[in-house]
């Protein structure tokens, strides 16, 4: 039976293997391939959903169209992937390339027209196979920094264009050499219920491990009663990228069957917030350690998890002397296995749990509503994983809403009331989020007296004032100057209270596009000769935060046109 179960798995896994074509794409660079971040990996708030190939830790480098096909779609952002340009291909594929510092000839070219067209920098278009046709091994762009990147790099993705799901990229014959099997730094037992003790405690403990001569860990014995789970802070490091990276696949065995495994071969957009389900979200809260959860109190719809009945749980009775096994795996069939002995042991715990009972109690299932004074709290059925006793309270105006150390998964609603604000304070309030001494804008709607924003966060929120006009400084003056061999000119920004909403800029009172980096508070104009005069050039850049306050900019300088 063990050995059927195993071919059923081999099967599917070679099926798997065979389904992608090996030959048709090439890398998207010209360097040998290393990755910061592979597929699967865990994120804040997502799975990563592509390979992150090292650029060496510079920009500007050549970045290649994987194979024939048009673009598609081109999106421009000051976030997410930034400048991100997608390839539909002829055998059913997409390939994406994000965080890109420009796109490359015509386009490039297509690019700024359609930026000029709708007076913004950022945009989205989707073309026609006869628009932008690429060849396999064209320059596309140069890789970049931009959007959400925290350094250089190239993001890569291959997406289905039936069913728009991302696949694992080393699906498609890209050379990567991996040998080394991963890395299991924490194992942790989990008690699941006011019932449960494992090891003399109600809280999770972390197991110890030793290394056999076989090459498999042992676990330190678990003496429990009641229902369990289990948990992992793994990662993987292949044999040429030198960083820890994501785990392939991890399945948890109990009596020759799997009782709850994950696999990334394929990601459903819509369900990368379920990392937040997957892991120990309070412990990565607590100490930034990504711990997977090789179970679940209730079950979630995330596609890439399979398990029975008890959902990876195992209830610990007297006479219950039994081994439970973790497999992690990578692509490459690296192998680390964890042998886990169970017993059963009516030993009291000595540690409790954290938890303090509250009068405001979610069921993940059901809504809920919540007030006091002048706020309200509405979380819609299916905003949280699972039941909680949440700290709710309304102290001098600060809405303190529990802490982020429960995830939800959708948006919940807060409203302030407001009566006493003049109209005219009206619109320049709005409800933040506030972290220490620091307040974050949210999208804030007003409705007569009444203020309201959507958040995916828990942790403390106010109404504020925003009548602080944002600021524009240039680090060296160039009114008056001649300006004939610059190429571009390059301003600060930044908006400390609600933030940066909108930036135009104007030159001979036309309009004219400034490049927004947000990470740097920078904008860039390009130079372009044809909206350039002989002589005397008029500037004049108008940014505006997101409750209305704005600053204008003006300056001139002189261009000569003659070379």
């Amino acid at each position: 039976m063990k050995f059927l179960s195993f071919l059923l798995l081999f099967a599917t896994f070679v099926s798997a293997q065979n389904q992608y074509p090996k030959d048709f794409f090439r890398s998207p660079l010209d360097i040998p391939m290393q990755l910061s971040g592979n597929f699967g990996e865990l994120r804040p708030n997502h799975f990563h959903a592509g390979f992150d190939f090292k650029t060496n830790q510079r920009e500007g480098l050549n970045v290649y169209a994987a194979g024939d096909g048009y673009i598609s779609r081109i999106k421009i952002s000051t976030a997410g992937y930034g400048k991100a340009i997608y390839i539909t291909h002829p055998n059913g594929y997409t390939t994406v390339y994000g965080h890109l510092q420009k796109a490359v000839g015509t386009i490039q070219d297509k690019i700024i027209q359609l930026q000029y067209v709708e007076k913004a920098y950022e945009i989205e278009a989707f073309f026609k196979p006869e628009d932008l046709p690429i060849k396999k091994g064209e320059i596309i762009a140069l890789s970049g920094n931009t959007g959400g990147s925290e350094g250089p790099h190239l993001h890569f993705e291959f997406r289905d264009n039936k069913t728009e799901q991302i696949i694992n990229p080393l699906f498609f014959g890209l050379n990567l050499k991996d040998t080394r099997s991963p890395t299991v730094s924490n194992l942790l037992v989990y008690p699941i219920d006011n019932n449960s003790v494992a090891n003399e405690s109600k809280r999770p403990v972390i197991l110890n491990l030793s290394l056999q001569k076989d090459g498999t860990y042992l676990s330190e014995k678990v003496l429990a009663t009641g229902k369990i789970g289990f948990g992992i802070n793994a990662s993987d490091t292949d044999d040429v990228s030198y960083n820890p990276n994501g785990v392939y696949k991890t399945q948890l065995i109990f009596n020759g069957k799997v009782t709850f495994g994950y696999e990334f071969n394929k990601m459903v957009f819509d369900e990368a917030r379920y990392v937040n389900a997957f892991i120990d979200y309070f412990r990565y809260k607590k100490t930034h350690q990504r711990v997977q959860r090789l179970f679940m109190k209730q079950p979630f719809a995330w596609s890439n998890i399979y398990q029975n009945v008890d959902n990876g749980i195992l209830n610990v009775t007297p006479n219950f002397m039994e081994n439970e096994r973790i497999e992690v795996s990578d692509f490459f069939e690296n192998k680390t296995i964890i042998n886990i002995p169970i017993e059963y042991s009516d030993k009291k715990s000595i540690v409790n749990e954290e938890v303090k009972p509250t009068k405001y109690f979610i069921k993940a299932k059901s809504d809920s509503n919540f007030e006091k004074d002048n706020v309200s709290v509405f979380f819609p059925a299916g905003t949280f994983y699972d039941d909680f006793y949440m700290n709710f309270d309304v102290r001098n105006n600060i809405l303190f809403l529990h802490e982020d150390v429960v995830p939800a998964h959708t948006n919940f609603n807060i409203t302030f009331e407001d009566t006493k604000s003049s109209e005219k304070d009206k619109k320049k309030m709005f409800i933040a989020s506030v972290y220490g001494t620091k307040l974050s804008y949210n999208t804030t709607k007003l409705v007569g007296t009444t203020f309201s924003c959507k958040s995916k966060t828990l942790g403390q929120f106010t109404l504020v004032k925003d009548s602080i006009v944002p600021k524009i400084t240039i680090a060296k003056s160039i009114d008056g100057k001649w300006l004939t061999d610059k190429k571009s000119i390059q301003l600060s920004v930044s908006d400390d209270l609600s933030g940066v909403k909108t930036i135009n800029g104007y030159l001979n009172d036309k309009w004219v596009l400034f490049e927004y980096e947000p990470k740097t508070r920078k904008i860039t104009h390009t130079f372009q000769d044809n909206l350039l005069l002989e002589g005397q050039n008029k500037l004049k850049v108008v940014v505006a935060d997101n409750v209305g306050n704005s600053t204008i900019f003006e300056t001139q300088f002189f261009r000569s046109q003659k070379k």
